[in-house]
This record gives C-alpha cells, structure tokens and sequence, in this order.
C-alpha cells in the first residue's frame, strides 16, 4: 500500500497541471454539495420548526365528508366540514403511543363587515383555546401592539398581514383597545392615510358558514401579533377565541350545550353540512314541522350591521370547551421520521373506531405551501445532484485523457511487469488521494461557509423566498449525517469518475508504447 501511495504521489506531482485540474473540479463539486446538504437541511429544520412546531403540527385530522385536503389555504373559500366528537377522538388519540401532543381547533372563512359603508372584507378565523393552542405552540408569535388572549377571555387576534389587508380594502386601521395609534407599525400606505383613517378597537365578523345559519358579531381586539416565522403566509388569519368562533359560524357551543340538551336529530341539523340544510326543502323535509321549526328559530335574523347594535362578547366560561363543534384537530409526533406510515396506522385505528374523521399530513393541509416548499426542495436536491454527475464526467474526461497521455510510461510499467491490477491500483491511488486532499478541503470550506451563512442570518420578506429559507431567516445546517453524506458523495464521484480511466490505462500495452514513440 504504502508503494502505491508514493507511485502516485510521484505521478501527481509529475503532471501538476492536470492533477491540479481534477483537485479544484473536486474541490468546487464538494463545495457546493456541502452547502446544498446545508441549505436543504435548514429548510427542513426550519419548515419543521416553523410549520409543524409552530402552526400544523405533523398531522391533521378532518372530517371525513371534507372533499378538499387543502383546509388551511383553500384559494376556493370553501368551508371545512365540522367534527362534533372530539371527546370521543380524544379518547382515542390517547391511545397512540406515537403521538406527542393535539390541539382541536376551528377554521373557516368570514366576513369583516364595513360598518362604515365600504366594501366588506375577508379573513380567515382561527378558532382555539388560546391557552392550549400556546401550551402546544409555544413562542410562535408576539404582541407587536396591545397584548395575547388570556385563558378564558373572548376577543381577537389581529395579525400584522391581516390588517394591512383590510386597511386595503376598508381604509380601516385597526387598534387594541385601549392603545393609541403607533405609527412604527404602520407601513408607507397607511402612514400617507394618516390623517383620513379610521380607527376601530373592536371588528364584526359575519361568519361564512355553508350551512347560512352564521351571525354577525363584534369582538374587541386584544391585539396585533406578528409570528416570528413565516408572518407573511402565516398572518392572514385572525385569531379569536373557541366559543366566539362558534357562535360566528353558527355551531353549537360549549356554553349552548351547557345551557340546553339538544335531540340528536336537532343537533344533527344544526350542525349539518349545506347539503342536510338542502334537504329540509325537499318533500320529505318539508313534512317534518317541528324540525323545521327548530332551525327556523335558531337563525339569525338578518340585519345589516348598520341596523343593529351588536354587543360586546361576555367572558363566560363554559363547564367543558370539548362540548362543541372543531372543525380540524392537530397533531405533534414524537417522532417526525416516517410520517407517510403513521398517518396510515392512525386512518386504520380512526376508521376501526368509525369516528368519522380522517388523517392527513401537514403539506397536504397547507395545500400550495406544502407543495412549493417540496418543489423548492426536490429542485435543491436535483442541483446537487447535477452538480454530481457534471463532477463525474469532467473527471472521467480529464484522467481519460491524462491516461492516454501516459501511453509511453504505462506501457513500459507493463513491459517490465506491471499487472493490469497494479495499474488499476495506481490510477485510483491517484484518484483517491486528490480526493482526500482537494473533496476534503471543500466540504471543510463547504463547512465553514454554511456556519458563516447562518451567522449572518439573512432575512427576506418574499413568501417563496421564506419557504426556501424555512422561515423569514436564511439558517442553513450540517448535522453529522450531512457530513458523512458529502463524503459519502464525495466517495461515489470519485469511484465512478475513475472506472473508465483505469480501463483505458489497463489497455495499454507495451506495443502501444512502442507506437507512440
């Protein structure tokens, strides 16, 4: 071994320019595979951390009548199915050894109604027990103005992103109560309004449930939050309360159910889909005169929010949240590895109960996020893996060439006895050891510049931008299997690039040395 290695030591230094040639190809290509590893692991670190440690969870469940997986961002509006058995599903997931943590929380659409005289507009309403919904995800977001929910308060969240929205559409600047106006968060648009805006510390919400049986209702604002992550995909939904999402949407709450015991057939039309509440006008429905009754006097009387005071919501605790209606429930792992697997075990165990929810995974809930940020990283993957082969074939090309050169040299070696395995050998003694020396010195550059990258800690506000960063902060990073991965890459490009080389040099003979002198 050690005869080999100073064979190709001499050979290296005898042909410097070409040696030199192949060691900075290495060098480049284990470069930027060793940052690529770096920027995909941080986009995973940072997705990871940011979506499911800090919005979805691993899994979500949904009701099995849900049509669309899409049920954070449905670009449709349409709304996600109701689940009313959450006591039941909880008694279940406790069962899962699996499962880290869940949260049941609402989601849908609504209206921010003008009372000003304007066009309405729209947001997304998140509906949750604010102090379990933290306990899960903790430090996800800040009070930029006013303060967060406390345990058992009513009111709403605003975020940053949802305000700019309906300042665009209303001219409406939306405060805290009891805060003055801060001009530090106001962006350009708003500041040039100053002087014409309107300020409301409180918002009315219409709820835009399928089954048309949701209400008007006026929430004071606790604050303005901005998350720490991903605030620009992240802030078009307010946050409000369990129960004053409820009663927005119209589902039953916990405190309705506390107050009165509903028939199952009254709690099934009222916390039907559009198409239960369809069927009430068809021949058979219209028989039934006290069902009908029943859901007559539980809508709401439509008035516009000119024509009536809407009073502020009370904090009134009810006896048991789980009481009423969640339209999704999100789930943390224990363990993040191989989600596909047990997603599928819980479906069997949901369906096995027939609780009538089902299982997917967080990038198929978020819809088009999920699907870009696996784009963007399948696309970093594929350019490390272009930077692999276009590694390999310069290489091939460069030590062919350098083999053919050696014509004279190789076949004299074979004449004096030289074995085609001896000169295998030599070829990739001298492959090997350029390896070492240039592939190691660019994964420890490689190395050096992703921590560099991190320190710096480069922001960017473009969504897309963010995604392939994992968060509003560009953090790449290398764990130890991202190393040994580069050097495991390292390893391939250099056994596959010198395969041809050395059978180009154990085809020389003695004669061909001849010839070519």
């Amino acid at each position: 071994m050690s005869l080999i290695i100073k064979i190709a030591w001499r050979n290296i230094m005898r042909h410097r320019g070409k040696s030199l040639v192949i060691g900075v190809i290495l060098f480049v290509g284990a470069l930027l595979m060793t940052i690529g590893n770096g920027v995909i692991s941080g986009m995973e670190k940072g997705l990871r951390k940011n979506i499911i440690n800090g919005f979805t969870g691993d899994i979500v469940l949904v009701s099995e009548k849900q049509e669309s997986d899409a049920v954070f961002m449905d670009m449709m509006g349409k709304t996600v199915e109701p689940i009313n058995n959450f006591k039941q599903i909880d008694s279940l997931l406790k069962t899962v050894d699996e499962l880290e943590d869940w949260v049941p929380i609402g989601k849908n659409g609504a209206m921010v109604l003008n009372e000003e005289g304007g066009s309405p507009g729209f947001t997304f309403l998140i509906g949750m027990d604010f102090e379990r919904y933290r306990r899960m995800f903790p430090n996800t977001m800040k009070a930029v103005e006013g303060r967060l929910l406390e345990a058992g308060e009513k009111g709403v969240l605003v975020p940053t992103g949802a305000r700019k929205q309906m300042f665009e559409v209303s001219n409406i600047w939306f405060i805290p109560e009891g805060c003055d106006i801060d001009t530090a968060n106001m962006f350009p648009e708003a500041k040039a309004a100053l002087s014409g805006l309107v300020l409301k510390q409180n918002i009315v919400f219409m709820g835009m449930g399928a089954d048309n049986t949701s209400t008007d209702i006026r929430l004071g604002i606790k604050g303005v939050v901005k998350y720490n992550a991903l605030n620009q995909i992240w802030g078009h939904f307010g946050l409000v309360d369990i129960e004053s999402y409820r009663t927005c949407l119209g589902y039953i709450s916990a405190g309705d159910k506390a107050t009165v015991e509903l028939s199952a057939d009254d709690r099934s039309l009222l916390e039907g889909s559009g198409d239960d509440i369809d069927n009430l006008f068809s021949s058979d429905g219209m028989m039934t005169d006290d069902v009908f009754a029943s859901s007559t006097d539980t809508a709401p009387e439509e008035k516009s929010a000119e024509d009536k005071e809407l009073p502020e919501v009370e904090n009134i605790a009810p006896a048991d949240l789980d009481d009423g209606t969640y339209n999704l429930v999100l789930i943390l792992l224990k363990d993040h590895e191989n989600l596909d697997e047990k997603v599928n075990m819980l479906n069997t165990r949901l369906k096995e109960a027939n609780l009538g929810v089902r299982a997917m995974t967080w990038k198929k809930a978020i819809g088009a996020i999920g699907s870009m940020a696996g784009l963007i990283k399948g696309a970093l993957f594929v350019f490390v893996m272009f930077l692999f082969f276009v590694a390999i074939i310069i290489i091939v090309n460069t030590l062919s060439m350098a083999a053919l050169e050696r014509t004279s040299e190789i076949g004299m070696m074979r004449a004096v006895g030289a074995r085609k395995g001896f000169i295998s050998t030599m070829f990739l003694g001298e492959t090997a050891l350029l390896s070492f020396f240039f592939g190691g010195l660019g994964i420890v550059t490689g190395y050096i510049v992703v921590q560099v990258l991190a320190y710096l800690k480069i922001t960017h506000d473009n969504d897309m931008v963010q995604l392939l960063f994992g968060g509003d902060t560009f953090h790449p990073f290398l764990s130890g299997g991202d190393i040994s991965l580069a050097v495991l890459q390292l390893a391939i490009v250099t056994a596959l690039a010198v395969i041809y080389p050395m059978l180009v040099a154990r085809s020389i003979t003695p004669l061909d040395a001849i010839t070519r002198e």
